[in-house]
């Protein structure tokens, strides 16, 4: 099965912030863009960023293997590989804000995966996960 592209609108307190997180920090190609919103390109994925007031945001969490993390979140799966270099660019990059620092989830079980969760700089949480085999992103435990 062959993955399309998925898009995702979200809001954002300052469009300037947000895109100098997206294209300069993470290395996200730039889209179209207006006055209150601007598209990029999250591993190949539409992300709309909208001028929106927290008000507008509903802020809560959930547990999954003895962590919480924050509800909504969004992010990419990724192969291992390419998530090592993006653990590695943000462990080195200056002002993340991180929720929770690379680890391992699920270690020896079904759906085993690398994980990071980061916010950018309107509070929006977003979670990367690494597997060594992407069949395994539907893995169930037995």
């Amino acid at each position: 099965m062959t993955l399309a592209p998925f898009h995702l609108a979200f809001p954002v307190d300052d469009l300037e912030s947000t895109r100098r997180f997206y294209c300069d920090k993470l290395g996200c190609a730039p889209g179209r863009s207006s006055d209150t919103w601007f598209d990029f390109s999250l591993y190949g994925h539409q992300m709309s960023a909208h001028l929106r007031t927290a008000d507008d945001r509903p802020a809560s969490s959930g547990a999954v293997d003895g962590k919480d993390v924050p509800i909504p979140h969004f992010g990419v799966v990724l192969p291992m590989e390419d998530w090592k270099a993006l653990a590695a660019r943000l462990e080195a990059t200056d002002g993340i804000e991180w929720i929770h620092r690379p680890m391992i989830r699920f270690e020896g079980q079904p759906g085993e995966q690398a994980t990071l969760f980061i916010r950018d700089p309107s509070g929006n949480a977003l979670e990367f996960k690494g597997f060594t085999s992407l069949d395994a992103v539907f893995a169930q435990q037995e």
